[in-house]
């Protein structure tokens, strides 16, 4: 079992914290401003489908489990060792597809007000991303405590803060009558389903809503998780649903679609606002902002699901040398390997000539697998839930097992539909053969998935 090194206690607005700027990312908010006014609708949509499902199966789970774990846990409990180690393998490996993405965010904000030209040096973004991530690495060897003073700052000072600063701009531009790059028609919030670009555009809405289950690791840093999560993750969802839509509404209003870069088309929207105000000064203030927030959020994924992958190797699951823990209680080999793995990941950057193409499959592999993680975590709730259908005295998901049913499929619906519609490339990233494009994402998912079936248990002596 997993023993605390420190005897500090995450608070609830710490545990808020933790959810929002782990989920919340303003670098999301330029791939769901291509889509337009249309995006107030996806995300309404995937929120029925995803936020809400999954922030109601975690909180419930989270309370049943005192001990840490997560997803680990709940699908160890359900169907054994195996499918816990696939599970959690799924939520790591989906991270460490992720971390150029948003690292790439940060280095590529700070590039763009220094000499926005560096920001096309793929180079540049490779060295970039490797150094940022070792040194965050090496933050998160120091403990939990240290990361999640580190994430509460981040978030404050790189997230919310410049989250509201773009959301007031956005309102006051909309109101003074300035020219908007989309226009608010009922008409234009109505999906045309009929077009395959319609359905890319969850790709990465729904990827925006993923990890608010993430926080439900810390469960032996909480007092009373039972009460503290439910709340937490409530509170978290609200903010993260109308931050995300707002926030991406203020990009798409000053920017056209076709000019919206995804890396840092927040600064380009920040430019234009403060180009109007005569306060271009402002720009490397917010970049800098931005760039820590984004860290931040880097920094609390950096530990977690590696916290998950630690309990796998205590259960023998994996090889001896996983198990290793600094003073700290961090897992360094995990930590260590973890950084290996990105820095050759990041590695896309320079043998994929565009870097949108980059990024965008970058962020299709981790959401599809994301998302094959969410379903064994909602059907793991149905069968947890089966088996325990008259507990009392933590939270549960409301109107019993109809509820539990409804949410479940939901969420599963959401998730399907999700991956599959995963498979089509945004045309205005990609241009070529969507065959070709599916059959390279079909085998990366393949062997991404295949490691945990390769590692044998080791049996207790």
């Amino acid at each position: 079992m997993e023993t605390n090194v420190t005897s500090k206690k995450i608070s609830l607005l710490s545990l808020v914290m933790i959810t929002v700027v782990s989920v919340d990312s303003i670098r999301n908010l330029p791939a769901a401003a291509k889509f337009g006014e249309i995006l107030i609708t996806f995300y309404i949509l995937a929120a029925i489908f995803f936020l809400i499902p999954t922030a109601l199966v975690s909180a419930e789970l989270a309370a049943k489990f005192k001990c840490s774990g997560g997803i680990y846990t709940w699908v160890k409990e359900a169907y054994g060792d195996k499918a816990a180690l696939f599970a959690i393998w799924l939520q790591w490996i989906e991270n460490v597809i992720w971390y150029p993405t948003i690292i790439s965010f940060v280095v590529g904000a700070l590039a763009y007000v220094i000499s926005p030209e560096i920001m096309y040096n793929k180079y540049y973004l490779a060295a970039s991303i490797v150094v940022v991530f070792w040194l965050l690495t090496l933050l998160n060897l120091k403990g939990m405590t240290a990361s999640a003073t580190f994430s509460n700052f981040c978030s404050i000072a790189g997230l919310m803060l410049p989250m509201l600063l773009i959301i007031y701009l956005g309102f006051e531009w909309l109101i003074k009558g300035e020219e908007l790059a989309i226009k608010f028609t009922l008409k234009g919030l109505i999906p045309t389903f009929d077009s395959s670009q319609m359905w890319v555009s969850l790709t990465a809405i729904m990827l925006s809503f993923s990890g608010v289950e993430i926080a439900t690791v810390h469960a032996n840093n909480v007092d009373n998780p039972q009460k503290k999560f439910p709340k937490a993750l409530a509170y978290a969802a609200l903010i993260i649903l109308f931050t995300l839509i707002l926030g991406s509404l203020s990009i798409a209003m000053v920017i056209p679609e076709s000019q919206i870069n995804l890396i840092t088309g927040i600064i380009q929207a920040f430019e234009i606002f403060f180009k109007t105000h005569g306060m271009l000064w402002c720009l490397p203030i917010v970049a800098i902002t931005l760039a820590i927030g984004a860290t931040g959020t880097v920094s609390n994924w950096i530990i977690a699901p590696t916290k998950g992958l630690y309990f796998a190797a205590e259960d023998g699951n994996l090889p001896v040398i996983f198990k290793r823990k600094n003073a700290n209680g961090s897992p360094t080999t995990l930590l260590y390997a973890q950084a290996a793995i990105v820095s050759i990941i990041s590695l896309t950057f320079i043998f994929i000539p565009d870097v949108n193409q980059s990024y965008w499959i970058l962020t299709v592999i981790a959401t599809q697998l994301y998302m094959l993680m969410y379903i064994i975590m909602f059907v793991t709730f149905l069968k947890l839930r089966k088996h325990d259908s008259n507990s009392k005295g933590y939270f549960r998901v409301p109107l019993g097992s109809i509820g539990a049913y409804i949410t479940a499929f939901l969420g599963l619906t959401g998730c399907a539909v999700t991956f599959f519609i995963s498979f089509i490339p945004p045309e205005a990233v990609f241009y070529g053969s969507n065959l070709h494009y599916a059959i390279k994402l079909a085998i990366a998912i393949v062997l991404l998935a295949i490691p945990p079936f390769l590692f044998k248990k080791k049996q207790a002596v």
